[in-house]
């Protein structure tokens, strides 16, 4: 009996090559079942209703965020509630409603009335400063500068608008640029005198913009970031007003409020400091997984980027306030 060498190789390299194809395919199948799998988890981890409750003045970039977000996630639907961030705390706290992110203006407002009961966890990520917006159809438009526009707003046919300080972290530092402007100019009842100026206080600041724009009033305390996004003309205040540098973290502090508490009758006394944003997630976020990824894209370079670009600094780098019960997601952001 003759064996053919030719066959014998022939078979040889058959064999060899089904293997092969068995070895590629078993690849391909594992990695293919990854590429599933991971979708799989991400879809579950980022589906549904994502609920953010936010500070006024992050509506623009938020939005932005959130857009990306469902870009990347498809099956998510974000829906926002913007409020003064006090409000949006007392949304948490008092009302007891359910939402996956909370934005706030002040870092403090999660500290003071949301940490440890309803929050684990307080990113600080961003910064800002006062500043005053008006629009060419104010009085004194004309007029007014970084030297003079205490003068100019003391007009009695000029209208003043600020947040209310109970609910919205402007309205308590407007009252502190107050403070901090009767010791730079060192004008005796400066402070005393704008405060009185107080027909058009709203919940947040940019509920006092749509009465800018429309002519009833004639400037607003705003976020520098907030009247950049509105396209609105703006007097700079320097930076031993402004709450902006930390330089000057303690001439800032000699500017004290009285806001109200966590119970009711109870105040907590807020002083200034340089402005710094967070994001936290409640304990009992309905959509948690949805909620880590989102804070996720914010913390990251991407949304950065859009922070920056809407005229809101980040912090370099962010800090974190209850690092040891941090989500194990978000962790990175911190090494």
């Amino acid at each position: 009996m003759r064996v053919s060498v030719c066959g014998g190789l022939q078979g040889l390299v058959m064999v060899r090559n089904v293997w092969v194809m068995v070895a590629l395919t078993a690849v391909a199948i594992a990695v293919l079942g990854g590429v599933a799998a991971y979708r799989e988890i991400t879809s579950a981890a980022a589906g549904g209703e994502l609920i953010i409750f936010h500070a006024g003045s992050l509506s623009v970039p938020f939005r932005e965020v959130s857009a990306e977000f469902e870009k990347m996630h498809p099956d998510v639907s974000v829906k926002a509630e913007a409020a003064g961030s006090r409000m949006c705390a007392r949304k948490i706290s008092d009302l007891g409603r359910g939402c996956d992110v909370m934005g706030s203006a002040d870092y403090k407002v999660v500290s003071n009335l949301l940490m440890g009961e309803h929050v684990d966890f307080n990113v600080r990520f961003a910064l800002n400063e006062m500043a005053i917006a008006y629009t060419d159809e104010s009085r004194g438009s004309v007029d007014i500068t970084a030297e003079n526009w205490y003068d100019i707003l003391a007009g009695e046919d000029v209208a003043v608008g600020r947040s209310d300080p109970d609910m919205d972290p402007c309205g308590y530092r407007t009252l502190m640029v107050f403070q901090l402007a009767e010791k730079h100019y060192e004008i005796p009842g400066l402070a005393a005198g704008l405060g009185a100026k107080d027909k058009h206080i709203r919940p947040k600041e940019t509920d006092l913009l749509a009465l800018l724009e429309a002519g009833e009033i004639d400037y607003v305390f705003i976020y520098r970031s907030v009247a950049a996004q509105h396209r609105l003309k703006m007097v700079l205040l320097p930076d031993e007003i402004n709450l902006k540098l930390q330089a000057h973290a303690a001439l800032y502090d000699t500017a004290v409020v009285e806001v109200s508490g966590r119970k009711p009758g109870e105040t907590i006394t807020r002083r200034g400091e340089p402005m710094v944003y967070s994001v936290t997630i409640p304990k009992n976020a309905p959509n948690r997984e949805a909620a880590e990824a989102w804070v996720a894209l914010l913390l990251s370079e991407k949304g950065r980027e859009i922070m920056e670009r809407n005229g809101q600094r980040c912090l370099e780098p962010a800090k974190v306030d209850g690092a040891d019960r941090l989500p194990d997601s978000l962790k990175k952001f911190f090494e």
